[in-house]
């Protein structure tokens, strides 16, 4: 069974900065494209940043520059850096591990960008 279970989130004030973390159970976890979705009310999950095994990154264009995606394989844990936060971020920020065969999801983590 594999599990993914996100941490970090919370409430951030405009300009702040935010770690979120990842961690998976099981031994998917250094063969998966690791990567953050966000998904805000009313709106579709859309992704934030994606990092391949290889650690060749992919961001959102609405993120680049300010979060920082990055893998631990000695940890199964992967992280979001989020500097720079806007009101904009507010979401619920979903881990994900893909391949063609396997795509889990984890819970999601609230992320709150409010003064």
């Amino acid at each position: 069974q594999v599990q993914l279970v996100e941490s970090g989130g919370g409430l951030v004030q405009p300009g702040g900065s935010r770690r979120l973390s990842c961690a998976a159970s099981g031994s998917i976890f250094r063969v998966s494209v690791m990567g953050w979705y966000r998904q805000a009310p009313g709106k579709q999950r859309e992704l934030v940043a994606s990092i391949n095994t290889g650690g060749n990154t992919n961001y959102a264009d609405s993120v680049k520059g300010r979060f920082t995606i990055s893998r631990d394989n000695a940890k199964s844990t992967v992280y979001l850096q989020m500097n720079s936060l806007k009101p904009e971020d507010t979401a619920v920020y979903y881990c994900n591990a893909y391949r063609t065969i396997w795509n889990y999801w984890g819970q999601g983590t609230q992320v709150t960008v409010s003064s």
